[in-house]
């Protein structure tokens, strides 16, 4: 079988922990059954021999694969990871996600994709990014007594995504160490009301409004001041058409959203502006994680 998963972007400026979506870079996995258990890398981690050693998706994948058949089986992984590590864009969730899925099927079950992203949720207690990489679109997703409940809108074809990625990673779990423990009110009324506008804007498809919607006043200037360039990427992308940009999860990439006419514009001044940095013009993914042959 074959597995695809896409990278997402979560928070959007002021949808912490709750924001996200799915954007067309993706990782693909296959899996066949071996008399002896055998990984091979292409892409990110390709010269890792850690990952090799000790590989998160295949952990996962046995935990659950075992769980379900209540057996030890071998198998072949074949990973072509396209999504960066550490770089904001949902590369621990799309491993998650995946390999969830993926024992299901191996196993025998149906695919429900609700049961799927709950069962991401023990590995990833925020759903901002495995709900888009399990349901593709924007999603609006909320946690309650170990169960996620989502609100998705697809995502219209006339904007498009230039995603900057610089060379410098930024650890989720250390950046997190840098946010204030206590909020102003203000600035939680802020977020509160910033988000919910964003939500409306993305189901009325109101591409327009994206700029003003996607202000935060929580943890974006924060993690940015770590790593200061990422004020100048913004900068830039608002001078050059960008109807929206936002650190993507907690960094180091920078997610702007732009009209189809315009993106290839922006995406050549990000990169002569940024010549060191990847800038990727992407789709956005409408449909999550798809299983594409039989196991």
């Amino acid at each position: 079988m074959k597995i695809i998963v896409p990278a997402t972007s979560a928070n959007l400026g002021p949808g912490f922990d709750s924001l996200g979506l799915s954007i067309g870079l993706f990782n693909e996995i296959q899996i066949t059954r071996e008399k002896l258990t055998s990984i091979s890398i292409k892409g990110e981690g390709s010269d890792n021999l850690y990952i090799k050693k000790n590989n998160t998706f295949v952990n996962i994948f046995n935990e659950i694969y075992n769980s379900l058949t209540n057996e030890r089986s071998n198998f072949k992984f074949s990973f072509l990871n396209n999504i960066p590590f550490s770089r904001g864009l949902g590369s621990s969730s799309s491993v998650i996600v995946a390999a969830i899925a993926s024992a299901y099927k191996m196993a025998g079950f149906n695919i429900q994709k609700d049961r799927i992203l709950n069962k991401s949720l023990i590995y990833e207690n925020h759903p901002d990014n495995i709900s888009p990489a399990t349901y593709g679109g924007f999603t609006v997703n909320i946690v309650k007594n170990g169960e996620v409940f989502t609100k998705k809108s697809n995502i219209d074809s006339q904007i498009q995504a230039v995603v900057v990625i610089p060379n410098e990673p930024i650890s989720t779990s250390q950046s997190r160490t840098q946010l204030q423990k206590n909020y102003p009110l203000s600035s939680c009324i802020s977020n509160l009301s910033h988000s919910s506008f964003l939500s409306v804007c993305f189901f009325e498809k109101d591409y327009q409004s994206l700029r003003l919607a996607a202000i935060d006043k929580i943890h974006e200037d924060i993690r940015m001041s770590s790593y200061p360039i990422l004020f100048k990427i913004r900068q830039v992308a608002y001078e050059n058409g960008a109807l929206m940009s936002t650190l993507s999860g907690s960094g180091s990439s920078f997610l702007n959203i732009v009209f189809r006419d315009d993106a290839l514009r922006l995406q050549k001044k990000l990169q002569d502006n940024f010549p060191k940095f990847r800038v990727l013009l992407l789709e956005f993914d409408n449909e999550g994680f798809k299983i594409t042959s039989k196991s």
